[in-house]
């Protein structure tokens, strides 16, 4: 059923992944004062130039986000949106520590200080909402099974 809880959980999973699309993971200023966008296509200007791409990231991201999505659909066929849920939470878990990684490696390529901002916490959120989402479908499927021992 769309109507359950996972589906608010997983809803949500997938729009703080969709939002790291638009908002920039962290700033790096230089001590000649040049600001730098660490954004999941990598790392650019204030002029909008990409001095430094991420595809790795970039694709690590979109597939969490569509996979959130996908797992929403699967409604159905519960086992497959626990197994879903298992390989979005081990995306999410990756896409963190390449965000941290990435974020390391680039403040040696411009010699700056790098400060996060919020955004980075969102796969966390994000691996949080899909481990309810799993444990919710967990329980459904219990549900399912206890009823089925009574007829």
């Amino acid at each position: 059923m769309i109507q359950r809880i996972q589906t608010i959980y997983l809803l949500l999973s997938g729009l703080l992944m969709a939002s790291l699309f638009f908002l920039p993971f962290a700033h790096i200023e230089t001590e000649a004062k040049e600001i730098y966008n660490f954004i999941y296509r990598g790392l650019e200007n204030s002029g909008g130039e990409m001095l430094v791409p991420t595809l790795a990231l970039a694709i690590l991201l979109t597939v969490a986000t569509i996979i959130s999505f996908l797992t929403i659909l699967m409604y159905k066929n519960r086992v497959l949106q626990i197994r879903l849920c298992g390989i979005n939470m081990a995306l999410l878990l990756g896409s963190t520590g390449m965000i941290y990684y990435l974020g390391t490696q680039l403040i040696d390529e411009v010699s700056g200080v790098m400060s996060y901002k919020l955004t980075t916490a969102f796969p966390l959120v994000a691996l949080i909402l899909t481990f309810m989402a799993l444990r919710a479908i967990a329980k459904d499927i219990a549900l399912l099974k206890s009823m089925d021992r009574i007829r």
